[in-house]
């Protein structure tokens, strides 16, 4: 998503703009996955060295309607030490007009000659605050019964990731209001008052 947004950003209508307009054709076609100024690969499916050198041919050619052409490749340390040189060939002597954009969850595998020709940006975890504003919204928007603890748990339970948030809440609705309750009995945790329980009953010797 971070990806498509920069590669948004990149090709706005008069240059790179950081303000601008998704609702624009090229944003849409971008987010839509239908621009033919950016190109998505996913790396756990196109590691080998043939699938990178076929880029050589599609880069050849300027973006048609953007400033740049621009190759997100999600899971690149998923690439194949042959694949990985075919990379490092391109990103050595690149047009102009070429931007890669490199997404990985284990960087320690990208080889250090690609590393060292990035700039790296490490996302943090999202916080709980920020995942309790988004899927209380969610749960509004689709009239989803639900009580505060119950919202709260489950963003503490996606430990950081507003995708495994959403995905929970989906879950747990289907039993109806999801409520520190619902949430316990569907996802098979233990809730946090039991815990506290426990722990008093054991400094208790109970």
């Amino acid at each position: 998503t971070t990806a498509r947004i920069m590669a948004m950003a990149l090709n706005a209508r008069g240059g790179p703009d950081y303000s601008f307009d998704h609702n624009e054709e090229s944003s849409r076609e971008i987010a839509e996955g239908r621009s033919l100024d950016v190109l998505e690969i996913d790396g756990a499916s196109n590691r080998g060295i043939e699938e990178i050198r076929g880029l050589r041919e599609q880069i050849k050619f300027a973006p048609m309607n953007g400033s740049f052409k621009v190759i997100i490749i999600d899971e690149v340390h998923m690439l194949s030490k042959g694949a990985f040189n075919a990379l490092l060939k391109i990103m050595e002597e690149p047009p102009a007009y070429l931007m890669f954009i490199l997404a990985t969850t284990e960087i320690n595998r990208v080889p250090d000659t690609i590393v060292s020709r990035s700039q790296v940006f490490n996302f943090k975890k999202i916080s709980i605050d920020d995942i309790v504003e988004r899927i209380t919204y969610i749960a509004e928007q689709e009239k989803i019964a639900y009580d505060e603890e119950g919202l709260r748990l489950i963003a503490k339970l996606a430990n950081g990731a507003m995708r495994d948030g959403i995905k929970y809440l989906e879950q747990v609705s289907m039993l109806g209001t999801v409520t520190v309750e619902t949430v316990t009995r569907f996802l098979g945790v233990v809730s946090e008052v039991v815990l506290q329980q426990f722990v008093d009953l054991l400094k208790a010797k109970d």
